[in-house]
């Protein structure tokens, strides 16, 4: 089995560009929410096309995990950190799943198109139905939240072993071999 101490260059794009896309979209899906300004339009459109970006990604980034090896966690770890980030990695990888795919099915059961970019739009996948549209709607807000919050441990983590810890485990994220 090959030991490595970094993410390849590959995964550390993947994971910065997708932290910064998921963030922003985050808090642009966040703000929509509370306005009815005359760009919530341009917002709502782009969210979608963002979001079908983000969704591409995260496959890319589910196969490219799958294919490179990961920097194995410091022994020094106890088992209940070992637990709660792999917990914390799998919980953000359903976040990312999920986030897309219920704001697709949200606006499928709305009657409304997924236009991506202007370029194409996704089909429909559901019946137009308002139970299904409130459904998926509270889907896409609760995992929103519970996403910020994976986001929150995440980051916390990667900086407790980044300026306190000081063993590995962040650098492995920005330095390459």
């Amino acid at each position: 089995m090959q030991v490595t101490k970094h993410y390849s260059a590959t995964s550390r794009l993947l994971h910065w560009a997708m932290a910064l896309l998921l963030i922003s979209m985050l808090f642009l899906g966040l703000s929509m929410v509370q306005s009815l300004a005359v760009w919530q339009v341009e917002a709502v459109a782009l969210h979608k096309s963002f979001g079908v970006v983000a969704l591409i990604l995260v496959v890319i980034r589910l196969i490219n995990t799958w294919r490179n090896v990961s920097p194995s966690l410091p022994n020094e770890l106890s088992q209940l950190q070992r637990l709660a980030a792999s917990i914390t990695h799998i919980g953000l990888y359903i976040a990312m799943l999920l986030m897309p795919l219920s704001g697709w099915l949200m606006q499928n059961a709305d009657g409304r198109v997924v236009n991506v970019f202007g370029l194409f739009s996704l089909p429909n996948l559901i019946a137009v139905d308002i139970r299904y549209f409130a459904f998926f709607r509270e889907v896409h807000a609760l995992v929103a939240w519970v996403f910020l919050m994976l986001i929150f441990m995440h980051i916390s983590a990667a900086l407790y072993h980044g300026l306190i810890k000081s063993d590995g485990v962040f650098s492995s994220m920005f330095k390459g071999k």
